[in-house]
Protein backbone atom coordinates (compact mmCIF):
# COMPACT_ATOMS: atom_id res chain seq x y z
CA UNK A 1 0.00 0.00 0.00
CA UNK A 2 0.97 3.65 -0.85
CA UNK A 3 -0.12 6.90 0.85
CA UNK A 4 -0.27 9.66 2.72
CA UNK A 5 -2.06 11.12 5.33
CA UNK A 6 -4.72 10.90 3.80
CA UNK A 7 -5.00 9.32 0.41
CA UNK A 8 -4.62 5.93 -0.19
CA UNK A 9 -3.29 3.59 -3.19
CA UNK A 10 -3.91 0.06 -1.88
CA UNK A 11 -2.44 -1.86 -5.11
CA UNK A 12 0.43 -0.55 -7.33
CA UNK A 13 -1.88 -1.66 -10.61
CA UNK A 14 -4.95 0.66 -9.09
CA UNK A 15 -6.52 3.53 -10.84
CA UNK A 16 -8.20 5.17 -8.02
CA UNK A 17 -7.31 6.49 -4.99
CA UNK A 18 -8.67 6.37 -1.42
CA UNK A 19 -9.83 9.19 0.40
CA UNK A 20 -9.01 9.01 4.12
CA UNK A 21 -10.58 12.36 5.00
CA UNK A 22 -13.15 14.78 3.23
CA UNK A 23 -12.17 16.52 0.03
CA UNK A 24 -13.45 18.94 -1.96
CA UNK A 25 -14.53 19.91 -5.69
CA UNK A 26 -11.18 21.54 -7.27
CA UNK A 27 -8.83 20.84 -4.45
CA UNK A 28 -5.50 19.57 -5.68
CA UNK A 29 -4.22 16.35 -4.47
CA UNK A 30 -0.73 15.38 -4.95
CA UNK A 31 0.21 11.95 -4.59
CA UNK A 32 3.57 10.57 -5.57
CA UNK A 33 4.62 13.51 -7.43
CA UNK A 34 1.40 13.78 -9.05
CA UNK A 35 -1.32 16.58 -8.87
CA UNK A 36 -4.67 15.56 -9.47
CA UNK A 37 -7.76 18.67 -9.24
CA UNK A 38 -10.72 16.81 -8.08
CA UNK A 39 -13.61 16.96 -9.93
CA UNK A 40 -15.77 16.32 -7.27
CA UNK A 41 -16.72 16.43 -3.43
CA UNK A 42 -15.18 13.17 -2.14
CA UNK A 43 -15.92 12.29 1.45
CA UNK A 44 -13.64 10.13 3.43
CA UNK A 45 -13.91 6.17 2.30
CA UNK A 46 -15.15 6.87 -1.64
CA UNK A 47 -12.85 6.59 -4.44
CA UNK A 48 -11.72 8.46 -7.40
CA UNK A 49 -9.76 8.02 -10.86
CA UNK A 50 -6.11 8.86 -11.61
CA UNK A 51 -6.92 8.92 -15.05
CA UNK A 52 -9.53 9.43 -18.07
CA UNK A 53 -11.54 6.12 -18.50
CA UNK A 54 -13.62 5.93 -21.66
CA UNK A 55 -17.02 4.44 -21.02
CA UNK A 56 -16.74 0.62 -21.10
CA UNK A 57 -12.73 1.21 -19.62
CA UNK A 58 -11.95 -0.39 -16.47
CA UNK A 59 -11.63 0.38 -12.97
CA UNK A 60 -9.17 -1.68 -10.53
CA UNK A 61 -8.75 -1.44 -7.16
CA UNK A 62 -6.81 -4.26 -4.51
CA UNK A 63 -5.45 -4.84 -8.36
CA UNK A 64 -8.17 -6.12 -9.39
CA UNK A 65 -10.82 -5.50 -11.86
CA UNK A 66 -13.63 -3.75 -9.78
CA UNK A 67 -16.08 -2.22 -12.44
CA UNK A 68 -16.71 -1.02 -15.64
CA UNK A 69 -17.68 2.71 -16.51
CA UNK A 70 -20.94 3.71 -17.43
CA UNK A 71 -20.01 6.40 -19.18
CA UNK A 72 -17.11 8.69 -19.35
CA UNK A 73 -15.58 9.67 -15.61
CA UNK A 74 -12.55 11.92 -16.05
CA UNK A 75 -9.64 12.15 -13.88
CA UNK A 76 -10.46 13.64 -10.71
CA UNK A 77 -13.72 12.18 -10.84
CA UNK A 78 -15.86 10.39 -8.02
CA UNK A 79 -16.50 6.70 -8.26
CA UNK A 80 -20.22 5.81 -7.96
CA UNK A 81 -23.31 4.38 -9.24
CA UNK A 82 -24.00 6.97 -11.56
CA UNK A 83 -20.82 6.36 -13.51
CA UNK A 84 -19.54 3.02 -12.54
CA UNK A 85 -21.55 -0.82 -12.23
CA UNK A 86 -20.30 -4.49 -11.21
CA UNK A 87 -17.48 -5.83 -13.66
CA UNK A 88 -14.94 -8.61 -12.74
CA UNK A 89 -12.70 -11.15 -14.08
CA UNK A 90 -13.43 -14.46 -15.31
CA UNK A 91 -11.55 -17.90 -13.49
CA UNK A 92 -10.84 -21.03 -14.13
CA UNK A 93 -9.19 -23.35 -12.42
CA UNK A 94 -5.39 -23.87 -13.00
CA UNK A 95 -2.88 -27.10 -12.36
CA UNK A 96 -1.63 -25.73 -9.42
CA UNK A 97 1.98 -26.84 -9.45
CA UNK A 98 5.12 -25.32 -9.05
CA UNK A 99 3.48 -23.09 -6.35
CA UNK A 100 6.07 -20.86 -3.63
CA UNK A 101 6.06 -22.06 -0.93
CA UNK A 102 3.76 -19.52 1.70
CA UNK A 103 5.17 -17.64 4.47
CA UNK A 104 3.67 -17.30 7.62
CA UNK A 105 3.87 -14.09 9.21
CA UNK A 106 6.32 -13.99 12.06
CA UNK A 107 4.36 -15.93 15.52
CA UNK A 108 7.28 -16.82 17.75
CA UNK A 109 5.59 -14.46 20.19
CA UNK A 110 2.74 -16.41 20.82
CA UNK A 111 4.77 -20.32 20.06
CA UNK A 112 4.21 -20.65 24.09
CA UNK A 113 1.09 -19.00 24.34
CA UNK A 114 -2.25 -21.18 25.62
CA UNK A 115 -5.53 -20.34 26.24
CA UNK A 116 -7.85 -22.28 28.83
CA UNK A 117 -10.57 -24.14 27.14
CA UNK A 118 -12.84 -27.42 27.47
CA UNK A 119 -11.43 -30.51 26.20
CA UNK A 120 -13.92 -32.42 24.28
CA UNK A 121 -13.38 -36.70 23.85
CA UNK A 122 -12.66 -35.86 20.23
CA UNK A 123 -9.79 -33.88 20.71
CA UNK A 124 -11.47 -30.27 19.50
CA UNK A 125 -11.10 -27.82 22.57
CA UNK A 126 -14.32 -25.62 23.42
CA UNK A 127 -13.93 -21.59 24.37
CA UNK A 128 -17.16 -21.75 26.05
CA UNK A 129 -19.21 -24.96 27.79
CA UNK A 130 -22.37 -24.62 27.02
CA UNK A 131 -25.94 -26.75 26.94
CA UNK A 132 -28.21 -26.36 24.39
CA UNK A 133 -32.02 -26.51 23.86
CA UNK A 134 -33.39 -27.06 20.51
CA UNK A 135 -36.11 -28.05 18.58
CA UNK A 136 -36.11 -29.67 15.37
CA UNK A 137 -39.56 -28.10 13.71
CA UNK A 138 -40.98 -24.46 14.58
CA UNK A 139 -44.08 -25.90 15.87
CA UNK A 140 -42.00 -26.31 18.82
CA UNK A 141 -40.85 -23.00 19.35
CA UNK A 142 -43.29 -22.70 22.50
CA UNK A 143 -41.91 -25.52 24.18
CA UNK A 144 -38.59 -23.85 23.73
CA UNK A 145 -39.53 -21.15 25.50
CA UNK A 146 -41.61 -23.13 28.21
CA UNK A 147 -38.11 -24.82 29.14
CA UNK A 148 -36.24 -21.27 29.17
CA UNK A 149 -38.55 -19.70 31.55
CA UNK A 150 -38.44 -22.30 33.88
CA UNK A 151 -35.11 -23.38 33.76
CA UNK A 152 -32.77 -20.31 33.11
CA UNK A 153 -33.56 -18.10 36.46
CA UNK A 154 -34.01 -21.49 38.69
CA UNK A 155 -31.00 -22.35 37.72
CA UNK A 156 -28.92 -19.11 38.02
CA UNK A 157 -27.74 -18.48 34.63
CA UNK A 158 -29.55 -15.23 34.80
CA UNK A 159 -27.78 -11.67 35.62
CA UNK A 160 -27.67 -9.91 38.78
CA UNK A 161 -29.73 -7.17 36.81
CA UNK A 162 -30.57 -6.81 32.98
CA UNK A 163 -29.12 -4.47 30.51
CA UNK A 164 -33.01 -3.10 29.42
CA UNK A 165 -35.09 -0.80 29.44
CA UNK A 166 -37.08 0.25 32.90
CA UNK A 167 -40.77 0.82 31.93
CA UNK A 168 -41.90 1.54 35.40
CA UNK A 169 -40.20 4.69 35.58
CA UNK A 170 -42.30 5.51 32.79
CA UNK A 171 -45.25 3.85 34.47
CA UNK A 172 -44.65 6.00 37.70
CA UNK A 173 -44.35 9.31 35.78
CA UNK A 174 -47.91 9.31 34.12
CA UNK A 175 -49.45 7.89 37.26
CA UNK A 176 -47.89 11.48 38.95
CA UNK A 177 -49.48 12.90 36.35
CA UNK A 178 -46.54 13.64 34.20
CA UNK A 179 -46.51 15.70 30.95
CA UNK A 180 -45.33 14.04 27.75
CA UNK A 181 -42.11 16.01 27.71
CA UNK A 182 -41.13 14.84 31.09
CA UNK A 183 -41.21 11.50 29.89
CA UNK A 184 -39.66 12.21 27.18
CA UNK A 185 -36.54 13.27 28.96
CA UNK A 186 -36.63 10.38 31.44
CA UNK A 187 -33.48 8.23 31.87
CA UNK A 188 -35.34 4.39 31.63
CA UNK A 189 -31.67 2.61 30.74
CA UNK A 190 -30.09 0.22 32.90
CA UNK A 191 -26.29 0.04 32.73
CA UNK A 192 -25.35 -2.17 35.57
CA UNK A 193 -24.31 -5.78 34.82
CA UNK A 194 -22.56 -8.17 36.12
CA UNK A 195 -22.58 -12.21 35.58
CA UNK A 196 -23.00 -14.32 37.71
CA UNK A 197 -21.10 -17.05 38.79
CA UNK A 198 -23.45 -20.07 38.43
CA UNK A 199 -23.97 -21.73 41.94
CA UNK A 200 -25.14 -25.22 40.95
CA UNK A 201 -22.86 -25.74 37.56
CA UNK A 202 -19.63 -23.36 37.43
CA UNK A 203 -18.04 -25.17 34.74
CA UNK A 204 -20.93 -24.14 32.34
CA UNK A 205 -21.38 -20.76 30.75
CA UNK A 206 -24.90 -21.19 29.87
CA UNK A 207 -27.84 -23.14 28.65
CA UNK A 208 -28.72 -21.96 24.72
CA UNK A 209 -32.51 -21.98 23.43
CA UNK A 210 -32.41 -21.72 19.68
CA UNK A 211 -35.92 -21.13 17.33
CA UNK A 212 -36.02 -21.28 13.99
CA UNK A 213 -39.08 -21.21 11.23
CA UNK A 214 -37.78 -24.71 9.59
CA UNK A 215 -38.30 -28.25 9.94
CA UNK A 216 -41.68 -28.52 7.84
CA UNK A 217 -43.77 -27.11 5.14
CA UNK A 218 -40.77 -26.21 2.95
CA UNK A 219 -38.91 -27.56 0.67
CA UNK A 220 -37.30 -31.28 2.11
CA UNK A 221 -34.17 -30.74 0.87
CA UNK A 222 -34.42 -27.26 3.78
CA UNK A 223 -35.47 -29.97 6.19
CA UNK A 224 -32.34 -32.19 5.73
CA UNK A 225 -30.12 -29.43 5.96
CA UNK A 226 -31.77 -28.19 9.38
CA UNK A 227 -30.57 -31.35 10.75
CA UNK A 228 -26.93 -31.56 9.69
CA UNK A 229 -27.19 -27.79 11.00
CA UNK A 230 -28.20 -28.50 14.64
CA UNK A 231 -26.00 -31.58 14.65
CA UNK A 232 -23.16 -29.44 13.69
CA UNK A 233 -24.02 -27.14 16.86
CA UNK A 234 -23.78 -30.43 18.93
CA UNK A 235 -20.34 -31.44 17.58
CA UNK A 236 -19.14 -27.49 18.11
CA UNK A 237 -16.27 -27.45 20.48
CA UNK A 238 -18.30 -25.02 22.47
CA UNK A 239 -21.37 -27.47 23.42
CA UNK A 240 -21.17 -29.78 26.15
CA UNK A 241 -24.34 -31.53 25.09
CA UNK A 242 -27.85 -30.65 23.95
CA UNK A 243 -31.74 -31.56 24.63
CA UNK A 244 -33.51 -31.47 21.17
CA UNK A 245 -37.74 -31.23 20.96
CA UNK A 246 -39.48 -33.37 17.50
CA UNK A 247 -43.18 -33.06 17.35
CA UNK A 248 -42.67 -36.59 15.54
CA UNK A 249 -44.02 -36.10 12.09
CA UNK A 250 -42.10 -33.58 10.91
CA UNK A 251 -39.75 -33.82 7.90
CA UNK A 252 -36.84 -32.97 9.94
CA UNK A 253 -36.86 -36.06 11.24
CA UNK A 254 -34.79 -37.24 14.65
CA UNK A 255 -33.21 -39.99 12.78
CA UNK A 256 -31.39 -37.44 9.63
CA UNK A 257 -30.43 -35.74 12.43
CA UNK A 258 -28.67 -38.17 14.63
CA UNK A 259 -27.26 -39.95 11.63
CA UNK A 260 -25.50 -36.59 10.68
CA UNK A 261 -24.02 -36.48 14.52
CA UNK A 262 -22.82 -39.93 14.01
CA UNK A 263 -21.10 -38.89 10.76
CA UNK A 264 -19.52 -35.99 12.12
CA UNK A 265 -18.52 -37.59 15.53
CA UNK A 266 -18.28 -41.24 15.28
CA UNK A 267 -19.84 -42.51 18.25
CA UNK A 268 -21.70 -40.23 20.11
CA UNK A 269 -19.72 -38.78 23.56
CA UNK A 270 -21.82 -36.21 24.26
CA UNK A 271 -24.83 -36.31 26.56
CA UNK A 272 -28.19 -35.83 23.81
CA UNK A 273 -31.76 -36.09 24.91
CA UNK A 274 -34.59 -36.27 22.11
CA UNK A 275 -37.84 -36.28 22.95
CA UNK A 276 -40.99 -36.22 20.49
CA UNK A 277 -43.99 -35.06 21.78
CA UNK A 278 -46.54 -37.38 19.53
CA UNK A 279 -45.13 -39.98 22.02
CA UNK A 280 -46.02 -38.28 25.10
CA UNK A 281 -48.85 -38.72 27.14
CA UNK A 282 -49.81 -34.90 28.18
CA UNK A 283 -47.54 -31.40 27.27
CA UNK A 284 -46.77 -31.19 30.69
CA UNK A 285 -45.07 -34.76 30.75
CA UNK A 286 -43.56 -34.15 27.85
CA UNK A 287 -41.85 -30.85 29.14
CA UNK A 288 -41.79 -32.06 32.77
CA UNK A 289 -39.33 -35.25 30.94
CA UNK A 290 -37.71 -32.54 29.11
CA UNK A 291 -36.28 -30.53 32.65
CA UNK A 292 -35.43 -33.60 34.37
CA UNK A 293 -33.04 -35.04 31.45
CA UNK A 294 -31.59 -31.68 30.32
CA UNK A 295 -31.15 -30.91 34.08
CA UNK A 296 -28.63 -34.78 34.48
CA UNK A 297 -27.36 -33.79 31.22
CA UNK A 298 -26.00 -30.39 32.99
CA UNK A 299 -24.91 -32.71 36.32
CA UNK A 300 -22.70 -34.24 33.57
CA UNK A 301 -21.67 -31.07 31.26
CA UNK A 302 -20.44 -29.57 34.39
CA UNK A 303 -17.77 -32.62 35.45
CA UNK A 304 -14.73 -30.96 33.28
CA UNK A 305 -13.17 -27.31 33.63
CA UNK A 306 -11.51 -25.43 31.90
CA UNK A 307 -7.44 -26.57 31.09
CA UNK A 308 -4.60 -24.86 28.77
CA UNK A 309 -4.60 -25.45 25.60
CA UNK A 310 -2.24 -25.04 22.33
CA UNK A 311 -3.27 -21.86 19.96
CA UNK A 312 -3.43 -24.94 17.06
CA UNK A 313 -6.94 -25.88 18.75
CA UNK A 314 -7.81 -22.42 17.80
CA UNK A 315 -10.99 -22.49 14.64
CA UNK A 316 -11.29 -18.92 13.70
CA UNK A 317 -14.30 -17.77 11.28
CA UNK A 318 -14.10 -14.66 9.74
CA UNK A 319 -16.87 -12.93 8.94
CA UNK A 320 -17.89 -8.84 7.95
CA UNK A 321 -21.21 -6.94 8.36
CA UNK A 322 -22.71 -3.53 7.81
CA UNK A 323 -19.39 -2.98 6.09
CA UNK A 324 -17.51 0.55 4.90
CA UNK A 325 -15.14 1.73 2.37
CA UNK A 326 -12.44 1.59 5.10
CA UNK A 327 -13.56 -2.36 6.33
CA UNK A 328 -10.81 -3.83 3.46
CA UNK A 329 -7.66 -1.36 4.50
CA UNK A 330 -8.35 -1.40 7.93
CA UNK A 331 -10.70 -4.80 9.70
CA UNK A 332 -10.10 -6.82 7.67
CA UNK A 333 -6.75 -6.91 6.98
CA UNK A 334 -6.35 -6.96 10.42
CA UNK A 335 -8.30 -10.46 10.32
CA UNK A 336 -6.18 -11.48 7.77
CA UNK A 337 -3.05 -11.11 9.44
CA UNK A 338 -5.07 -12.95 12.60
CA UNK A 339 -5.73 -15.51 10.31
CA UNK A 340 -2.18 -16.43 9.07
CA UNK A 341 -0.55 -16.11 12.54
CA UNK A 342 -3.33 -18.91 13.47
CA UNK A 343 -2.41 -21.08 10.10
CA UNK A 344 1.07 -20.97 11.06
CA UNK A 345 0.94 -22.08 14.91
CA UNK A 346 -1.42 -24.76 13.46
CA UNK A 347 -4.67 -23.86 13.94
CA UNK A 348 -7.65 -23.30 11.42
CA UNK A 349 -9.41 -20.63 10.11
CA UNK A 350 -12.97 -20.10 7.72
CA UNK A 351 -13.43 -17.74 4.88
CA UNK A 352 -17.33 -17.61 4.59
CA UNK A 353 -19.68 -15.30 2.33
CA UNK A 354 -19.38 -16.65 -1.03
CA UNK A 355 -21.56 -13.59 -2.75
CA UNK A 356 -18.70 -11.72 -1.38
CA UNK A 357 -15.77 -13.18 -3.16
CA UNK A 358 -17.09 -12.40 -6.37
CA UNK A 359 -14.11 -11.17 -8.40
CA UNK A 360 -11.32 -12.68 -6.39
CA UNK A 361 -12.32 -15.98 -7.17
CA UNK A 362 -9.17 -16.28 -9.34
CA UNK A 363 -6.95 -15.60 -6.74
CA UNK A 364 -8.54 -17.77 -3.88
CA UNK A 365 -8.10 -20.94 -6.76
CA UNK A 366 -4.70 -19.83 -7.75
CA UNK A 367 -4.25 -20.21 -3.53
CA UNK A 368 -6.24 -23.54 -3.42
CA UNK A 369 -3.27 -26.21 -2.07
CA UNK A 370 -5.11 -29.23 -4.24
CA UNK A 371 -6.70 -29.52 -7.39
CA UNK A 372 -9.70 -30.77 -5.68
CA UNK A 373 -10.57 -27.74 -3.74
CA UNK A 374 -9.91 -25.08 -6.66
CA UNK A 375 -12.58 -27.29 -8.72
CA UNK A 376 -14.93 -27.47 -5.56
CA UNK A 377 -14.65 -24.08 -5.02
CA UNK A 378 -15.11 -23.16 -8.30
CA UNK A 379 -18.20 -25.46 -9.48
CA UNK A 380 -19.90 -23.91 -5.24
CA UNK A 381 -19.19 -20.06 -6.80
CA UNK A 382 -20.91 -21.28 -10.09
CA UNK A 383 -23.65 -22.85 -9.27
CA UNK A 384 -24.73 -20.52 -5.96
CA UNK A 385 -24.34 -17.64 -8.23
CA UNK A 386 -26.28 -19.07 -11.11
CA UNK A 387 -29.57 -19.53 -8.90
CA UNK A 388 -29.00 -16.27 -7.10
CA UNK A 389 -29.73 -14.84 -10.87
CA UNK A 390 -32.44 -16.99 -11.23
CA UNK A 391 -34.08 -15.52 -8.48
CA UNK A 392 -33.46 -12.33 -9.78
CA UNK A 393 -30.43 -11.61 -7.62
CA UNK A 394 -27.19 -12.44 -8.79
CA UNK A 395 -24.32 -11.11 -6.79
CA UNK A 396 -23.87 -7.89 -8.16
CA UNK A 397 -26.73 -7.04 -6.19
CA UNK A 398 -24.90 -7.83 -3.00
CA UNK A 399 -23.91 -4.53 -1.63
CA UNK A 400 -26.84 -2.55 0.43
CA UNK A 401 -27.36 1.11 0.44
CA UNK A 402 -25.08 1.38 3.58
CA UNK A 403 -22.59 -0.16 1.81
CA UNK A 404 -22.72 2.11 -1.60
CA UNK A 405 -23.05 5.16 0.54
CA UNK A 406 -20.04 4.45 2.57
CA UNK A 407 -17.89 3.43 -0.65
CA UNK A 408 -18.26 -0.08 -1.78
CA UNK A 409 -19.83 1.17 -5.20
CA UNK A 410 -19.76 -2.45 -6.99
CA UNK A 411 -19.88 -5.87 -5.49
CA UNK A 412 -16.24 -6.30 -6.79
CA UNK A 413 -15.16 -3.61 -4.76
CA UNK A 414 -16.71 -5.33 -1.36
CA UNK A 415 -15.31 -8.58 -2.42
CA UNK A 416 -12.06 -7.21 -2.77
CA UNK A 417 -11.86 -5.68 0.74
CA UNK A 418 -13.80 -8.55 2.50
CA UNK A 419 -11.45 -11.15 0.77
CA UNK A 420 -8.96 -9.62 3.20
CA UNK A 421 -9.76 -11.39 6.09
CA UNK A 422 -8.64 -14.84 4.10
CA UNK A 423 -5.03 -13.25 4.81
CA UNK A 424 -2.64 -14.61 2.80
CA UNK A 425 -2.35 -18.77 3.60
CA UNK A 426 -2.68 -21.61 1.24
CA UNK A 427 -6.41 -22.23 1.04
CA UNK A 428 -6.20 -26.11 2.31
CA UNK A 429 -9.88 -27.44 2.28
CA UNK A 430 -13.20 -25.82 0.61
CA UNK A 431 -16.61 -26.66 2.85
CA UNK A 432 -20.17 -26.81 1.81
CA UNK A 433 -22.34 -25.59 4.23
CA UNK A 434 -22.66 -27.32 7.11
CA UNK A 435 -19.66 -29.14 6.11
CA UNK A 436 -17.12 -29.84 9.20
CA UNK A 437 -13.85 -28.25 9.59
CA UNK A 438 -11.51 -30.96 9.38
CA UNK A 439 -7.96 -29.61 8.27
CA UNK A 440 -5.58 -26.92 10.17
CA UNK A 441 -5.51 -23.99 7.74
CA UNK A 442 -7.66 -21.97 6.12
CA UNK A 443 -10.74 -23.15 5.03
CA UNK A 444 -13.34 -21.59 2.74
CA UNK A 445 -17.05 -22.41 3.68
CA UNK A 446 -20.10 -21.60 1.53
CA UNK A 447 -22.72 -19.76 3.37
CA UNK A 448 -24.33 -16.35 2.30
CA UNK A 449 -22.89 -12.92 2.87
CA UNK A 450 -25.93 -12.30 5.14
CA UNK A 451 -24.30 -11.72 8.46
CA UNK A 452 -27.10 -13.99 10.55
CA UNK A 453 -26.88 -16.82 8.35
CA UNK A 454 -23.27 -16.36 7.74
CA UNK A 455 -22.22 -16.95 11.62
CA UNK A 456 -24.75 -19.26 11.92
CA UNK A 457 -23.32 -21.08 9.23
CA UNK A 458 -19.53 -20.53 10.57
CA UNK A 459 -20.31 -21.90 14.37
CA UNK A 460 -22.14 -24.66 12.54
CA UNK A 461 -19.53 -25.60 11.13
CA UNK A 462 -16.90 -25.78 13.89
CA UNK A 463 -15.70 -22.17 15.08
CA UNK A 464 -14.78 -21.95 18.39
CA UNK A 465 -14.30 -18.16 17.62
CA UNK A 466 -15.81 -15.86 15.13
CA UNK A 467 -14.18 -12.41 14.49
CA UNK A 468 -16.88 -10.00 12.69
CA UNK A 469 -15.75 -6.66 11.11
CA UNK A 470 -18.08 -3.76 10.42
CA UNK A 471 -17.92 -0.10 9.19
CA UNK A 472 -21.25 1.16 10.00
CA UNK A 473 -21.92 -1.23 13.13
CA UNK A 474 -24.41 -4.75 14.04
CA UNK A 475 -25.65 -5.88 16.89
CA UNK A 476 -24.71 -9.49 15.62
CA UNK A 477 -24.26 -12.60 17.70
CA UNK A 478 -23.94 -16.00 18.03
CA UNK A 479 -25.68 -18.76 20.89
CA UNK A 480 -22.62 -21.01 20.94
CA UNK A 481 -19.87 -18.91 19.62
CA UNK A 482 -18.50 -15.83 20.87
CA UNK A 483 -18.27 -13.15 18.06
CA UNK A 484 -15.91 -10.86 18.75
CA UNK A 485 -16.48 -7.34 16.92
CA UNK A 486 -13.89 -5.34 15.00
CA UNK A 487 -14.31 -1.89 13.67
CA UNK A 488 -12.89 -0.20 10.36
CA UNK A 489 -12.89 3.02 11.88
CA UNK A 490 -12.78 5.22 15.38
CA UNK A 491 -15.27 6.88 15.25
CA UNK A 492 -17.83 4.42 14.79
CA UNK A 493 -15.75 2.75 17.99
CA UNK A 494 -16.72 5.64 19.51
CA UNK A 495 -20.26 5.99 18.64
CA UNK A 496 -21.30 2.44 19.42
CA UNK A 497 -18.29 1.48 21.93
CA UNK A 498 -21.88 -0.85 24.05
CA UNK A 499 -21.35 -3.39 20.79
CA UNK A 500 -17.82 -3.33 19.20
CA UNK A 501 -15.44 -4.83 21.31
CA UNK A 502 -11.82 -3.89 19.50
CA UNK A 503 -10.60 -1.16 16.99
CA UNK A 504 -8.64 -1.03 13.80
CA UNK A 505 -9.20 2.74 13.31
CA UNK A 506 -5.95 3.78 14.12
CA UNK A 507 -4.69 2.11 10.88
CA UNK A 508 -6.50 4.75 9.15
CA UNK A 509 -5.05 7.02 11.64
CA UNK A 510 -1.54 6.23 10.64
CA UNK A 511 -0.71 5.74 14.18
CA UNK A 512 -0.66 1.59 13.96
CA UNK A 513 0.11 -0.71 11.06
CA UNK A 514 -1.56 -4.21 10.41
CA UNK A 515 0.65 -6.30 12.20
CA UNK A 516 -0.01 -4.45 15.23
CA UNK A 517 -3.25 -4.40 15.58
CA UNK A 518 -2.85 -7.83 14.41
CA UNK A 519 -0.92 -9.84 17.43
CA UNK A 520 -2.76 -7.32 19.61
CA UNK A 521 -6.01 -8.81 18.54
CA UNK A 522 -4.84 -12.46 18.86
CA UNK A 523 -3.94 -11.71 22.26
CA UNK A 524 -7.28 -10.33 22.88
CA UNK A 525 -9.04 -13.16 21.39
CA UNK A 526 -7.12 -15.63 24.02
CA UNK A 527 -8.32 -13.32 26.95
CA UNK A 528 -12.03 -14.53 25.48
CA UNK A 529 -11.20 -17.87 24.60
CA UNK A 530 -10.00 -18.28 28.05
CA UNK A 531 -12.95 -16.90 29.62
CA UNK A 532 -11.39 -13.60 31.00
CA UNK A 533 -12.94 -11.31 29.07
CA UNK A 534 -17.22 -11.41 28.28
CA UNK A 535 -17.65 -9.77 24.75
CA UNK A 536 -20.50 -7.44 23.87
CA UNK A 537 -22.80 -9.65 22.27
CA UNK A 538 -23.14 -12.09 25.37
CA UNK A 539 -23.14 -9.02 27.55
CA UNK A 540 -26.40 -7.92 25.28
CA UNK A 541 -27.72 -11.59 24.89
CA UNK A 542 -27.24 -11.32 21.07
CA UNK A 543 -27.67 -14.63 20.26
CA UNK A 544 -28.68 -15.06 16.81
CA UNK A 545 -29.64 -17.93 15.17
CA UNK A 546 -31.06 -18.69 11.11
CA UNK A 547 -30.52 -21.31 9.13
CA UNK A 548 -29.88 -20.82 5.46
CA UNK A 549 -32.53 -21.57 2.64
CA UNK A 550 -29.82 -22.50 -0.05
CA UNK A 551 -30.16 -20.31 -3.10
CA UNK A 552 -32.82 -18.41 -1.27
CA UNK A 553 -30.58 -15.45 0.46
CA UNK A 554 -27.25 -13.82 -0.52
Amino acid sequence: MNSNSKILKIHDNDNVLVALSDFKKDDDILFENTVYKLQDDINAKHKFVIEDIPEGGQVFMYGVLVGKAKKDIPKGSIINTDNLIHDTEGYSVSKLNGKEKWQAPDFSKFLNKTFKGYHRANGTVGTENNWLVIPLVFCQNRNINVLKEALVEKLGFGKKEHLGLDVDKLIDAHNSGASANTILNTDIIKVTYTKLKNPLFPNLDGIKFLTHEGGCGGATSDAVTLCHLLAGYINNPNVAGATVLSLGCQHAQASILQEALSKMEGNVRKPLYVLEQQESTSEKEFLAEAVKKTFVGLIEANKIGRKPAGLNKLVIGLECGGSDGFSGISANPTLGYVSDLVVGLGGASVLSEFPELNGVEQELINRCSNSESAEKFSNLMNIYNAKARELGAPFSANPSPGNIKDGLITDAIKSAGAAKKGGSSPVEDVLDYTEQVKKSGLNLLCTPGNDVESTTGLAGSGANIILFTTGLGTPTGNPITPVIKVSSNTKLFKKMHDIIDFNTGDIIEGTATIKDKGEELLDFIIKVASGEIEIKARILEQDDFIPWKRGMSL
